[in-house]
């Protein structure tokens, strides 16, 4: 089993930046792609990024290329996902995800085996 726990998440005004972390527990990650998931109020949970499990690939949502970047440090068991030029639609709940499934990386929500509980962001405008 994987225990995610996210963090660094926050109210921040329009432009501004966030680096959300997700600490894994249990078990390694080294050998899990690692995803970013957010989800909205009444709206359904949207792939955001992800990245494979040596880092050397990543996919991105087209919503947020260019402004949000995710990496990962597997020595420290920990997922990163920065967050830059952030847009009021970019307000939701951001969870962190672990899947086995390796390449192509996942950007479904149902191939994620593991899930946080999610850290709020807030973008105002």
């Amino acid at each position: 089993q994987v225990q995610l726990v996210e963090s660094g998440g926050g109210l921040v005004q329009a432009g501004g930046s966030l680096k959300l972390s997700c600490a894994a527990s249990g078990r390694t990650i080294s050998s899990y792609t690692m995803g970013w998931f957010r989800q909205a109020p009444g709206a359904e949970r949207e792939f955001v990024a992800a990245v494979s499990w040596s880092g050397s690939a990543t996919s991105s949502a087209n919503s947020v290329k260019g402004r949000f970047t995710i990496s990962r440090d597997n020595a420290a068991n920990t997922v990163y996902l920065h967050l830059n030029s952030l847009k009021p639609e970019d307000t939701a709940v951001y969870y962190c995800a672990a899947t086995s499934i390796t390449l192509p990386i996942p950007t479904i929500v149902v191939l994620y085996d593991y899930w946080g509980q999610g850290t709020q962001v807030t973008v105002s405008s």
